[in-house]
């Protein structure tokens, strides 16, 4: 981001010293406070930034959220970026937030992100979860995945049964995932973790709905049930899920709503930089 306004180096604070007020122009959830602090230590040691809110406060317009000061050169420098950071991660904790209100403890983002883990921070700050910080943390298998690792194996069903019969489970991480794309794999799959499950006594399975719906998926979760496999899974909903139609998700019975809305175009908060002149 700096790279974009010509900056190659830190500032060596040479030049005059000046105070800014950093004023919110929209009500929200501030976010970005810690990535701010870390970049001016890096490339202007000599300015300062004294928050009055931190990360995860709610602010309204006209709140002074925080007064900066040092270099002149290197504040006006700054400007741009440290706005667009505050205001960006600002505006996806406002958005995670929304989201989190109506369906608490299920709402998590997706890697679909373009600040990585910035993005998945200010989600976490908005009340959202953050499903994984990176592919190393959990195994997550997709339909992409098994046909790589199983050209000779005819359909995505038999496929799914023979991983989740041969994976190693002590290998995979924080938890095993897998994609399914139609009802019968979520109950083969959910069929062939149980019986692993009484015999290795590993961790639930999780399952990700992808494209299904609200009454698609609250019919799987059902069929579950009724045939004694609910309680060895994990369920998550993934793909066409909006803000507008989340009371129906909320109540679909699954456990995660997985979505990359909550972190991609939202709108961001609207902050200014005032200078303060004598």
């Amino acid at each position: 981001m700096l790279a974009d306004d010509g900056i190659d180096m830190p500032f060596m604070g040479s030049g005059e010293t000046v105070e800014a007020k950093i004023i919110a122009r929209s009500t929200g959830t501030l976010a970005g406070c810690s990535a701010v602090d870390h970049m001016l230590q890096i490339w202007a040691g000599n300015v300062q930034v004294s928050w009055s809110h931190g990360e995860g406060r709610s602010v309204v317009s006209d709140d002074e959220i925080a007064t900066i000061s040092g270099d002149k050169d290197a504040i006006l420098a700054l400007e741009r970026t440290i706005l667009n950071i505050l205001g960006q991660l600002s505006g996806i904790a406002t958005e995670a937030k929304k989201w989190s209100s109506i369906a608490p403890g299920q709402i998590a983002c997706t890697r679909k992100t373009i600040w990585g883990m910035m993005d998945k921070w200010a989600v976490h700050l908005g009340g959202g979860l953050t499903h994984r910080l990176s592919k190393t943390d959990a195994k997550m298998i997709k339909e992409n995945d098994l046909a790589v690792m199983y050209p000779d194996v005819e359909g995505n069903g038999a496929r799914i049964s023979k991983f989740l019969k041969d994976v190693d489970h002590s290998e995979y991480g924080a938890f095993l995932e897998i994609e399914v794309r139609e009802d019968k794999e979520a109950i083969m799959a959910a069929f062939t973790w149980s019986e692993r499950r009484m015999i290795d006594g590993c961790d639930r399975l999780v399952i990700m709905l992808d494209n299904f719906g609200p009454d698609r998926c609250k019919s799987v979760a059902t069929e579950l049930t009724e045939m004694g496999l609910r309680e060895h899974v994990v369920l998550e909903a993934s793909g066409g899920i909006v803000l507008q139609d989340l009371e129906n998700w909320r109540e679909c019975g699954l456990d995660v709503l997985s979505t990359s809305a909550i972190n991609r175009g939202t709108t961001p908060l609207d902050l200014t930089m005032i200078m303060e002149t004598n």
